[in-house]
Formats: structure tokens, sequence, C-alpha cells
């Protein structure tokens, strides 16, 4: 069987009708396109869980002109990995040089030729998608395979900032082993590498969302990060979590919790707009830290906020 290829996608942000009719027909083919008529709606369509690849950006526009939304773009981690191309009238070199310095990657002058806008456009995707490939594989703990705590701090930069706009709520829990050390001590690295693998792939398997991620935030250590998931329900994913690790019934005879391998749990969840996102990993290791006080092998909410 053939697995199909997602074609990748391109936003024309132009306020003439025809620049962008002439754009969408000459990529169409190879590309699936968006289409955005001023300066606004090109960050909302960006800012979206729909966003494009790449943007071909006109400068001159009623209200946000293309420096702005590009200036924008680059300075959000949400939307700063979007490749943009300026396609516009404007073609001084004063000009070619501000658009650079935002942090476009191309500036294509009008009247344009389609096979330069064709070419342009192939290698800045092929190279995107070279950077996107090397960039996941960095992203991957080396030894369970599932996203590192590297590719986490850039996830929740995204998706707190989000919740933060759209007034919505995000959950994290922080995850430990209990007792890992005397695992290790007692079993050996190897048996503790292999507990590792499978605490991973049990945890990742558990998740039932694809907005949802699991990863190993370091040591015996991970972090589930859960978009638009009140508090509530980041408890029933955390006992969901704990459950399915226990069920494992990978044999610890050095641990007080139980006589399997098992988890403590930390829930935070960030309420918009009266929280901060800085302090909600704060608040699950403190939550984590109670689960553990409290005799491990239990998931553990934030404290209420006095108020």
């Amino acid at each position: 069987m053939k697995s199909e290829i997602k074609k990748q996608t391109i936003l024309i942000v132009d306020d003439q009708p025809t620049n962008v009719q002439a754009l969408a027909n000459l990529l169409k083919k190879d590309y699936r396109i968006q289409v955005a008529s001023n300066g606004q709606k090109a960050l909302e369509i960006a800012r979206s869980q729909d966003a494009p690849d790449m943007m071909l950006l006109d400068i001159q526009m009623p209200g946000i002109d293309g420096y702005e939304v590009c200036r924008q773009l680059k300075s959000d981690p949400l939307t700063s990995k979007i490749r943009i191309i300026f396609v516009t009238g404007r073609d001084s070199v004063s000009d070619e040089e501000k658009g650079f310095k935002l942090g476009a990657v191309d500036y294509i002058s009008k009247p344009f030729y389609p096979v330069i806008v064709r070419a342009r456009v192939r290698t800045h995707m092929s190279l995107k998608l070279k950077t996107d490939l090397l960039e996941q594989i960095s992203m991957l703990d080396g030894l369970t395979g599932i996203p590192n705590r590297r590719y986490f701090d850039e996830q929740f930069a995204k998706e707190s900032g989000r919740a933060i706009r759209e007034k919505q709520p995000l959950s994290v829990i922080m995850m430990d082993i209990d007792h890992f050390k005397g695992y290790n001590d007692n079993y050996g690295h190897g048996a503790g590498d292999e507990c590792l693998q499978r605490v991973a792939r049990t945890l990742a398997e558990s998740l039932t969302r694809s907005a949802d991620m699991i990863a190993r935030y370091g040591g015996e250590e991970f972090v589930a990060l859960l978009p638009g998931t009140d508090s509530a329900g980041a408890m029933e994913v955390a006992e969901r979590l704990r459950s399915a690790v226990e069920a494992l019934g990978m044999t610890h005879e050095h641990s007080s919790a139980a006589k399997v391998v098992t988890l403590s749990l930390g829930v935070s969840t960030l309420k918009p707009p009266s929280q901060e996102a800085s302090t909600l990993l704060k608040r699950a290791d403190e939550a984590l830290y109670r689960a553990k006080s409290d005799g491990r092998n239990r998931s553990v909410a934030q404290k209420p906020e006095q108020g």
C-alpha cells in the first residue's frame, strides 16, 4: 500500500485578488494553498492549528503591512519557523535589506516571472523539509524514542502562548518513576534502560488525543503537555497514565510504594487570564513533590491559588 505524502502549505498574502489568483494558479499543483487579503488575517492563519509552511507576503497592504507581519511572526515561537518570501513591487536595495533583516528567506520583485517563483519556492520548501527532519531527530530522546526536554520546552512555549491568547486552559503532568535508583542499583543499568523504554512507550500509547504529548524530562522523569485540558480532565489523564504503568507489572522489590514499578504524578493547570505560564511547571513540580511525600504511586493536583 502506498503511503500518502502530505502536501506542504503556502499562504499567499496580498490585497490584490489578481496577484493572489496568479500565484495560486502557479503553485496549486504542487502545494496546498491558503489565502489572506490583509496582514491581520495572515497572522490569524499563521497562529492557528492549520499554520502554513511558507508565506508569500506582499509588503504594501492596508492596516498591518508585510514588514510588520514578518516581524510579529519571527518574534513568536509559535510562528517563527514559517518561511517567508516577500513578493512585492518595492524593489529597492534598502527594501530587500530590511526584509532579510526581519527574517525573510527570499525577496521577489513584481512583476514576477513564473519560472523564478516556482524555482525559489521549490528550493526553500526543500530546505524546510530537510531542516524539519533534522530537527525532529534532534528533538527525540535517544534511549526511549519519545520527545526530549528540548522539544517539550519548545512546544510548551508555543502552547502556553496559544492558551493565553485564546483564553484556554493548558495542563502539565510531571511524573517520576518511584525509587528508580533502587531499581537501577539492584537490577542493573541494562534493566533500568529497558524499564525507561517500557514506561515511555506505555505513557505515549496511553494518550488518546493527537494534541497531547509525552516527553522525557530527564533521568527517570517524564512530562505530559495537555492543551485545552482543565484540571479535572488532567487528573483523569494522570490516573490513566499511573494505572497503565502499574499494570505493566514490572517487578520492583526495592520500592516502598509497591512491588511493581509505579509512578508519582503532579498536575498543574494554567487558567488564563488569571495565571501566568511561567509558574505552571513550578506548580506541577510542587504537586509531584507532595505525591512523593504522601506515599508515592499517586496523582496530586496543584494547591488552589490563594485569592
